[in-house]
């Protein structure tokens, strides 16, 4: 039998299995969710508006959605609780960097970062712990912007170093299921544009790659880590090569 025959028969990697997508309505959760779907997967996404959770389900082929807050815990709850079966794989995308100097910080959103990025994952993970079938991976999305301090990144550092330390201890807790984090710098999204749009532009910094790194390439590292099973209580950079540049550059 040929290669390419081989290759042709081949069945989706994620056949018949059930993905949780949670902040799918665009960027890294929606490209994940097109692309778990073309592996064969069952797909429920999570976002906050209607509108934008019926049009990534109509993109990406979605079983079901839910439009809710995730940072509402009861509502995170209500969420799990009215899964209609166990699931295989969640994947937590929300929230985005912080870039705020101490002088100038708004109290009220550096809250709600440490909520989405520290107090979430902790509900989705006691939430989603009885749901998910052994072996099953709960994936995180974070950055790496913050491991070099810098002014205006103090959240986003103590963001970026506690959340791999929180990912490995989950691990410890939830397994046979597998707890993995994705730390990617700057992707090339639309909320990243924004967010950048009076700051040089870290996207086009591309030292060892040479181009920016996308949606699809986070979504095809998510599939992957989900599709392995002998990952769990790791943290998958995936920010240029930026790590290997010397410090200041």
């Amino acid at each position: 039998m040929t290669t390419a025959t081989t290759t042709a028969l081949a069945e989706p990697e994620l056949l018949g299995q059930t993905v949780v997508v949670i902040d799918g309505s665009a960027g890294i959760g929606l490209e994940t969710a097109r692309r778990v779907r073309a592996e064969g997967a069952d797909v429920i996404l999570v976002a906050r508006t209607p509108e934008r959770l019926e049009h990534a389900a109509r993109e990406s082929g979605a079983l079901a959605g839910a439009a809710f807050d995730a940072t509402d815990a009861g509502q995170l709850e209500q969420f799990f609780e009215g899964l209609p079966g166990p699931v295989d794989h969640v994947i937590v995308t929300v929230g985005g960097p912080q870039y705020e100097p101490l002088a100038e910080m708004d109290f009220a959103r550096a809250r709600r970062f440490l909520d989405e990025h520290l107090m979430l994952p902790l509900h989705v993970a006691r939430n989603a712990a009885g749901r998910l079938r052994p072996g099953g991976t709960l994936l995180f999305v974070g950055g790496t912007g913050g491991r070099r301090p810098g002014i205006g990144l103090a959240l986003g550092s103590a963001v970026t170093v506690g959340l791999p330390s929180l990912v490995a201890g989950l691990a410890l807790e939830l397994a046979p299921v597998r707890v993995n984090l994705i730390a990617a710098a700057s992707v090339d999204t639309p909320l990243s544009a924004s967010l950048l749009a009076d700051q040089p532009d870290p996207r086009c910094t591309t030292p060892r790659i040479g181009r920016a790194v996308g949606p699809d390439d986070v979504a095809a590292l998510a599939t992957y880590v989900m599709v392995n099973p002998a990952l769990t209580g790791a943290t998958y950079d995936m920010d240029r090569g930026r790590q290997l540049l010397p410090a200041g550059a």
